[in-house]
């Protein structure tokens, strides 16, 4: 089981990124998918979920409206689309899967939100 986070970036507050999380090593779409963010000096904290089966989504207070999570099950991969993006939201952003009582993440990717 492994999941690739990928796609973080520089850009200036008000920008958009789109963050993907390739899955490999299990099938995609009988489980649900996390989205992490850990500020420098922080804890990690939940962004956003899509759930199995009916791809149900979940987004903490602080990004609704801004952030959307999807999925592409042919392509194996979860997106996090990131739009009017805010120097708060700097961080490094991981994908996480529950399968039998394990965590799985990703390896991070840095998102630097910054004019």
């Amino acid at each position: 089981v492994q999941l690739q986070a990928s796609g973080g970036g520089l850009v200036q507050p008000g920008g958009s990124l789109r963050l993907s999380c390739a899955a490999s090593g299990f099938t995609l779409d009988y489980y649900g998918i996390g989205w992490f963010r850990q500020a420098p000096g922080k804890e990690r904290e939940g962004v956003g979920c899509i759930s199995a089966g009916d791809d149900s989504t979940y987004y903490t207070d602080s990004v609704k409206g801004r952030f959307t999570t999807s999925r592409d099950s042919a392509a194996q991969t979860v997106y996090l689309q990131m739009n009017s993006l805010k120097p708060e939201d700097t961080a490094v952003y991981y994908c996480n899967l529950l399968m039998r009582g394990t965590d799985y993440w990703g390896q991070g990717t840095l998102v630097t939100v910054s004019s």
